[in-house]
């Protein structure tokens, strides 16, 4: 198990503890999974069966009973879709836009679920960024008064404790990556 933060909390409270961000975070995805509309949920579940093999097995099957069919010289069969087959062309390239269509579509609400979770993490990230600041600052006044100086004036830090411009981090990216 890894080691405490906090020597005096027990291994039972890290647990629960741990095991209470996990609820949390299992909460967040079903509340975001319940407030799918109905066509969302509908288009879920197409897509996964999009990407199953039963999907894969089933259109195996049509094909080769069609082209069986229409192909096979077997009497009394009629065909038709005579080869090459301009009907299933048709159908399959339909079949082709709808399937597109429910992938994008889960696609999408995957997409604006990241975007999600990013807003959240950034979220977070400022909070720790502000409360690991503030901690800096208390610990350099700690050991000013402790008179460990040399500690309390090293300038790296200083310079992290003191308050991050966010804005200003934003405009150095925007400044430094290359552009589209």
């Amino acid at each position: 198990m890894a080691q405490n933060a906090n020597p005096l909390e027990s291994p039972e409270k890290v647990q629960i503890h741990l095991q209470e961000h996990i609820d949390l975070i299992a909460r967040h995805e079903q509340e975001f999974l319940a407030q799918r509309t109905q066509s969302e949920k509908l288009g879920d579940r197409m897509a996964s069966f999009i990407g199953s093999l039963s999907y894969v097995g089933a259109h195996a099957a049509v094909f080769v009973a069609w082209v069986g069919w229409n192909w096979l010289p077997i009497r009394g069969l009629y065909r038709f879709d005579p080869a090459p087959f301009p009907l299933l062309d048709i159908l399959f390239a339909f079949e082709a836009i709808l399937v597109a269509s429910f992938i994008l579509m889960r696609q999408s609400r995957i997409s604006r679920r990241a975007e999600e979770r990013d807003q959240l993490m950034l979220q977070m990230l400022l909070l720790s960024e502000r409360e690991l600041t503030a901690l800096l600052g208390m610990e350099r006044q700690m050991a000013q008064r402790m008179g460990l100086h040399s500690i309390a004036a090293d300038q790296e830090i200083t310079q992290l404790s003191q308050q991050t411009s966010i804005d200003g981090v934003a405009q150095g990216l925007r400044d430094t990556l290359p552009s589209e």
